[in-house]
């Protein structure tokens, strides 16, 4: 549903599209046949606003696809509630480092021949009521299957569904396929024919972070006969279709992107068997310009094979110094730019960014101020720096952001904090890479991977992180950074995850940062050399390719 290429492109939100983005440029640097297909989402998500209380306000992020992309000749049409809605594509190419290009299609639906609402149903990303983001799907699923088919017939592919939301291209394929003619009964075979050419990757390990649709909106949407062949297909429970019960049942490979979300998903559906392929970054897209053109001294090799960074522990500490405090410059630069605030470059800088949502908990840092104020008087100053988009409808993630304006008002200059708004890839990069210290605080076990921390990792910034999603692989205590909290497995606890975050602050990572320089840039140097050359798409996409994707 999201695909994230450049800022210039608003089709992203957060994570999920970054990450789609990221394989698709690994894709392209190893030679893979793949092709990306997404919505064209005119209006983008939205351009972020924020007033002085830490108040949230949205406008549309529209942008000119005919500037970027190149018009494709084919246009295919499905039916939504009966009608037929005509689809076009426009077409941008990744290009990898041996010049391989991988296209990525996006479907528009802003055609004379529709009607002036289904006009509107590839505007806005996460927009709209249930109908909308139905009628949404059913263009990403059945109408990105017609694209394909029309553009390049083949007989040997496989369609990797990233989240449930493209999870309609498996009646697509029920349909043209099936052997029982006009009854909608699927037979067995049918469904195994789906199944051999379908993947799955579940991103999300909330129960209500999956789509659901009322059975009487999916039998309007569809239309009876489609209807019925979904539910003879055993793919509604109820009274309900879940997107990603029916991904579950016609893929042959299914996927968490962790290996406790893993355990988590596999809890979750335990009638399916589920794999754990761990997220990654594009090492190239993220690696900020001071180190990339450290590693390009030191370690040459590195772009065409990302496990080379394991060797960035040979590099003098006092080259990764250097290159992070001349990433920290362009990162405080920014923030003067942005918010007229003018940050030092010798504190501790902490960096929090990400989706602002209840369970990702960016308020825990502000859990007791007092003693947040007194360790950086008392051991050595603190300075924060925020970043992240609160969906439109999450009221509790603006209440998130409001509390870190108040928390920054009641610290005033003994710990300076600072929100950027309107979060996107460019600030990403800025901020993964001039922070000193990357901040996670999901409450556990709702992290399904996180890649932002991975990011970091590529800059030499360690991580201080509850233990959830990626960080349980990516951890070793004061080597790669820190633990908030511990491993149990018993949901987690924000008090006791507080009372461990100013533990780990106050004695251990502040007296490192001010007493025993030398030492911390080992613990940069490290999470380069364990977590930026495993956590990245170069390796992620060549599992999947091995995994999955055979035959």
């Amino acid at each position: 549903m999201e695909v994230g290429l450049e800022s210039g492109i608003p089709t992203y939100s957060g994570g999920l599209g970054i990450l789609a983005g990221d394989t698709l440029r690994s894709a392209a640097d190893l030679g893979v046949s793949m092709v990306g297909v997404t919505l064209l989402h005119r209006k983008g998500y939205f351009r972020q606003r924020l007033d002085a209380q830490g108040n949230q306000r949205e406008n549309p992020d529209a942008w000119n696809p005919e500037e970027i992309l190149k018009p494709l000749d084919p246009q295919v049409a499905i039916t939504i509630e009966g009608r037929e809605v005509k689809l076009r594509a426009w077409r941008y190419e990744i290009q990898g480092l041996s010049g391989h290009q991988v296209p990525v299609y996006f479907l528009d639906t802003a055609l004379p021949e529709n009607s002036p609402w289904d006009q509107t149903l590839t505007d806005h990303l996460y927009g709209g009521d249930a109908h909308y983001r139905l009628c949404q799907e059913v263009v990403l699923g059945m109408g990105g299957i017609a694209l394909l088919s029309a553009l390049a017939p083949q007989d040997r592919i496989i369609y990797h569904m990233n989240e449930g939301h493209s999870a309609l291209l498996t009646l697509s394929l029920l349909d043209s396929g099936s052997q029982s003619g006009v009854s909608p009964a699927p037979t067995e075979a049918d469904v195994e024919a789906v199944r051999q050419q379908c993947v799955f990757t579940t991103h999300t390990p909330v129960p209500a972070g999956h789509d659901k649709f009322h059975w009487d909106l999916v039998s309007k949407v569809l239309g009876p006969e489609q209807a019925d062949l979904l539910k003879a297909s055993n793919c509604c429970f109820d009274g309900s279709l879940n997107m990603t019960y029916l991904a579950l049942r016609f893929a042959r490979y299914i996927n968490g992107v962790a290996m406790r979300h893993s355990e988590i998903s596999t809890g979750m559906f335990p009638d399916y068997p589920i794999d754990a392929i761990t997220n990654g970054v594009h090492a190239v897209t993220w690696t900020s310009p001071p180190f990339a053109d450290l590693f390009d001294r030191r370690i040459p090799e590195w772009r065409q094979d990302n496990f080379y960074l394991r060797y960035a522990v040979g590099i003098a500490l006092y080259e990764i110094v250097e290159a992070h405090s001349q990433a920290k410059r362009a990162l405080l630069a920014e923030v003067e730019r942005q918010r007229g605030v003018r940050l030092p470059e010798h504190p501790l800088t902490i960096g929090f960014a990400r989706r602002a949502t209840a369970y990702k908990r960016p308020d825990l840092l502000f859990s007791d101020l007092e003693r947040l104020r007194t360790m950086a008087q008392r051991v050595g100053p603190i300075q924060v720096i925020y970043g992240g988009k609160a969906h439109p409808r999450d009221e509790g993630g603006k209440e998130m952001i409001r509390r870190t304006f108040q928390a920054a008002a009641a610290l005033g200059e003994a710990v300076r904090v600072v929100y950027l708004e309107n979060y996107d890839m460019a600030l990403g990069k800025l901020l993964c890479a001039g922070v000193d210290l990357w901040l996670n605080t999901p409450l556990r076990p709702q992290e399904a991977s996180g890649t932002s921390g991975m990011k970091a990792a590529l800059n030499g910034v360690p991580s201080l992180s509850v233990l959830d999603g990626w960080w349980v692989e990516g951890h070793v205590e004061h080597v790669t950074g820190w633990a908030i909290g511990d491993d149990s497995e018993s949901p987690g606890d924000s008090f006791q995850d507080a009372a461990s975050l100013y533990d780990k602050l106050e004695r251990v990572i502040l007296p490192l940062y001010y007493g025993k320089p030398e030492s911390y840039a080992k613990v940069r140097r490290a999470a380069i050399a364990l977590n930026g050359s495993f956590f990245n798409t170069q390796r992620m996409v060549s599992q999947y390719v091995t995994n999955a994707y055979s035959f």
